[in-house]
């Protein structure tokens, strides 16, 4: 699908429902993107993986997430002016029913890849419409009746009611929907009523007579008609061609080397066309005559494009030949044509170099198949349905590659005038749609950089000030302390890193080159959420368990790091460099200190008490409190009584060793 209709859906999903649902949704269905360019192809799969990440957002159901879906485009498009295409194409909602497939190829012009479903009114009466409903595509029949409604209120100001009649393969689609279990393609065939006030509607079309004038024109012969619509083919009841116009024999012969010239007249058009749109629809002779507005788009069924086996097949007298060896010639042309194809092969694979642009040329796919888009008409005089068509072409381009040539084109009519047109602004536009393009991909890359540098500013902030106070400060909320019943303290001090009486240069260098390694090692020790690491100053390093997150298991986590870190930094070998560490455990208070270099910090008594513990400790050693020591050896830690240890505003205190996790 392109992206204009994702647009319509973040555009006002964002509207109505805000941008952190519209997060949440795109986080549920793994969207990477951002934003949605307008003519870029995405999967077909988003839109109802959007549906139904809303309707679990949001506790819609699906179809009527689908529905708004439906609304928001119509709404979204009228931005672009695509409104006045809708109006402009009757007065009555009927009208716009019937020319829906009509718009849908007009919009290929500037929408090539668009993969548009097939709609046709098949009944209609003064109480509502039927549509008929075809699409490869799943999921998308209630997104349909959301485009309908909305169109019919606001372009003809009716309040219609849409439900369906029959369905097929109508399945929720996306990732939502059930698993195929056939590899082909599933064809979606829908079937809805429109209820409405179609009195009008039904009255013009009653009262439309023809003028008496008309009545008394003599009939039209077909030689002449066919001449003046070389690109016509007449059908009879068994949709069998009985009058074909010159130009659609010759292209069908140029198509089809190898096959019979005569064989075009009297085959079925089935045999020779291949019918794209209506999709899936049933062409036989009660259906057509139903069909009457229906714009048809038939595409020439080719068997090669080799012009030996062209030539083979024209150079055979076919009138000497009866049944049987007519099926020779026709198998002879065929080997001729496998025989062009083997010598030249290679030659047809090689690239060459085009001098006109200086880049290498395509290799040649022959002519491309030739697309013939009208209508059917009932001609009561010959009994007969007559098919007046045209080829679809869009550039010069386009033209050369079905093998024809403006001569070929109706002189009377704007096909040639269409085709020049289109050659002489296709540069421009695609000139334009390039700078669009690269405009666009810049603003990704910018909108990419920019949360890039938002992730890197994120990752900064939450090393300096947990996240949780962090987005409370985003919010402007007020700062307030926070209190902790308990939480175990740690302080780790880098002994022997600098001799303060050195005055070289390279020895400072040195030692800031160690503090960083120990540093590093102690920051890859901390286990977020069990233990939050405060600060660093000077040689320390302060780290706490049970805040910002209270933790019942403080002490234990608290020890835990400690042998940890203990470990990592003897395993590192560092000459000389020993740390000590000291931990207690007690009540504090914390909170976010300054403004421009913003701190989380701790304080209280048991924060003075567990630096004492690490200034007093020995090098490679881990000193507990007497409380702390209570706490861990209760759960197995072994620790060791080391005596009574003078602290400074403390006095005596009772102090322990740690020696090792629990056995």
């Amino acid at each position: 699908m392109y992206g204009m209709l994702y647009e319509s859906v973040q555009h006002y999903i964002q509207e109505k429902y805000g941008m952190e649902t519209w997060k949440k949704i795109c986080k549920i269905v793994d969207c990477k993107h951002n934003s949605f360019k307008t003519h870029q192809i995405y999967p077909d799969k988003l839109m109802p993986d959007f549906a139904a990440a809303l309707a679990a957002c949001t506790g819609e159901t699906f179809d009527f997430c689908m529905n708004f879906f439906g609304h928001c485009f119509v709404r979204f498009f009228s931005n672009f002016g695509y409104d006045k295409m809708i109006r402009s194409t009757g007065r009555y909602f009927c009208d716009f029913l019937q020319s829906i497939d009509n718009i849908h190829l007009q919009m290929k012009f500037t929408y090539p890849k668009m993969k548009s479903p097939s709609m046709q009114m098949t009944a209609v009466d003064d109480n509502g419409a039927v549509l008929l409903y075809r699409s490869g595509r799943t999921g998308m029949s209630k997104y349909l009746i959301g485009q309908m409604t909305e169109v019919a209120r606001e372009f003809y100001g009716l309040e219609i009611k849409a439900y369906v009649l029959e369905s097929q393969n109508d399945i929720c689609g996306g990732t939502t929907g059930p698993i195929k279990l056939s590899e082909g393609p599933l064809t979606v065939i829908v079937k809805y009523r429109f209820d409405f006030d179609n009195r009008d509607y039904m009255a013009q079309r009653v009262n439309v007579v023809a003028h008496p004038t008309q009545l008394k024109m003599p009939s039209v012969d077909l030689d002449i008609f066919l001449e003046l619509f070389p690109f016509t083919i007449v059908l009879n009841h068994d949709m069998k061609i009985t009058l074909a116009g010159e130009k659609i024999i010759e292209t069908w012969i140029l198509h089809n080397p190898g096959a019979n010239p005569k064989a075009f007249i009297g085959s079925c058009i089935l045999d020779l066309f291949k019918c794209r749109r209506p999709k899936d629809t049933s062409i036989n002779w009660e259906t057509i005559l139903q069909m009457r507005t229906v714009l048809f788009e038939f595409e020439l069924i080719r068997t090669g494009h080799n012009r030996a086996a062209y030539d083979a097949a024209l150079n055979i007298d076919l009138e000497s030949y009866d049944e049987m060896s007519l099926n020779e010639a026709q198998s002879m042309a065929i080997a001729k044509a496998q025989e062009f194809n083997d010598e030249h092969k290679k030659v047809e694979e090689k690239e060459e170099i085009d001098p006109a642009t200086g880049k290498q040329r395509r290799p040649s796919d022959g002519l491309r198949s030739i697309l013939l888009k009208g209508q059917m008409f009932y001609i009561k005089d010959v009994d007969s349905l007559i098919f007046l068509c045209s080829p679809l072409i869009e550039n010069l381009d386009e033209l050369h590659g079905i093998g024809l040539y403006l001569n070929d084109l109706n002189p009377h009519g704007l096909s040639r005038e269409l085709v020049m047109a289109g050659w002489q602004h296709c540069s421009k536009l695609e000139i334009m749609f390039e700078k669009e393009e690269q405009r666009s991909d810049e603003l990704e890359k910018s909108l990419e950089l920019a949360d890039s540098w938002k992730r890197q500013g994120d990752e900064l902030l939450y090393s300096m000030i947990p996240r949780p106070i962090a987005e409370r400060m985003r919010k402007s909320e007020e700062h307030v302390c926070q209190s902790f019943e308990e939480v175990s303290v740690i302080f780790i001090e880098v002994l022997n890193v600098y001799d303060s009486g050195s005055n070289s240069i390279q020895d400072a260098m040195q030692a800031v080159t160690t503090l960083n390694k120990v540093f590093s090692a102690l920051d890859e020790e901390i286990i977020s959420p069990f233990v939050y690491k405060v600060e660093t100053v000077g040689m320390v390093y302060m780290a706490v368990s049970g805040a910002p997150d209270i933790n019942p298991l403080h002490a234990e986590h608290a020890c835990d790091l400690a042998l940890r870190v203990m470990k990592k930094v003897k395993d590192h070998g560092l000459p000389d460099v020993a740390i000590r560490v000291g931990i207690n455990s007690g009540p504090v208070v914390a909170g976010v200190v300054g403004q421009k270099v913003p701190r989380y910090c701790l304080f209280g008594d048991t924060v003075n008490t567990a630096s004492r513990m690490e200034s007093s400790c020995d090098p490679w050693k881990i000193q507990l409190s007497n409380y702390t020591a209570m706490k861990v050896n209760k759960l197995g830690y072994e620790v060791e009584k080391r005596g009574f240890v003078k602290v400074k505003g403390k006095g005596e205190m009772e102090t322990y060793w740690l020696i090792g996790g629990p056995n």
